[in-house]
């Protein structure tokens, strides 16, 4: 009887090996799910599958009594939707990591019974604490944060971005179309109307 070796996970770093470097290549596939319902990632449509997008993330972990620091960087790319023409835009990644993981049993409590129902009002330096289960830590969630935040709000494949045209649909980058302005319903009725002169 063949006992089958689970597959590795490269996000996972057992806590007993640390202090540990780790550099995990980030395929376009993690970062396909990771953006996966962001809508100018979606209007892509059928051009997601044969987008080139990825990276890598490279940082360094230590142990501090339960606590485990982990520093480093995530560079890489993520190609979304313009904003304006709908065309590919590549986001650049480089950004820096300084996180800290606690055992769950140590994370800050989220609610207690007097702002039940009220948000949480979360300290600064509780923004990059993320949980680990004592054993091991898990980098997927952090990287993947990284590829979502990375996204602006309105990206733009160029400054001058002219977009689409709200009548035919046509890219006013590659050529100007001939759709008139359309008329303002509120004034339609004074088209006909001449004013003496």
């Amino acid at each position: 009887m063949s006992i089958e070796a689970k597959p590795v996970n490269p996000f996972r770093v057992l806590v007993r090996d640390l202090p540990a470097s780790r550099r995990v290549a980030v395929t376009p596939a993690f970062v396909a799910e990771a953006v996966k319902g962001l809508p100018l990632r979606d209007a892509l449509d059928g051009e997601a599958s044969t987008l080139d997008d990825g990276g890598a993330a490279q940082v360094e972990l230590y142990g501090d009594g339960e606590n485990v620091h982990v520093n480093g960087k995530v560079t890489g790319k993520v190609t979304v939707a313009c904003s304006r023409c709908v065309g590919p835009v590549a986001i650049e990644l480089d950004e820096p990591i300084h996180v800290t993981y606690l055992p769950v049993h140590a994370m800050p409590a989220e609610l207690d019974e007097d702002s039940a129902g009220e948000g949480v009002e979360l300290a600064e330096n509780d923004l990059d604490v993320y949980p680990y289960d004592g054993e091991a830590v898990d980098l997927e969630p952090l990287v993947r944060e990284q590829y979502v935040l990375a996204v602006p709000f309105a990206p733009l494949c160029r400054e001058d971005c002219l977009g689409l045209c709200p009548q035919c649909g046509a890219d006013r980058n590659h050529a100007p179309c001939a759709c008139e302005k359309p008329v303002d319903p509120r004034f339609e009725a004074l088209q006909g109307l001449k004013l003496p002169s």
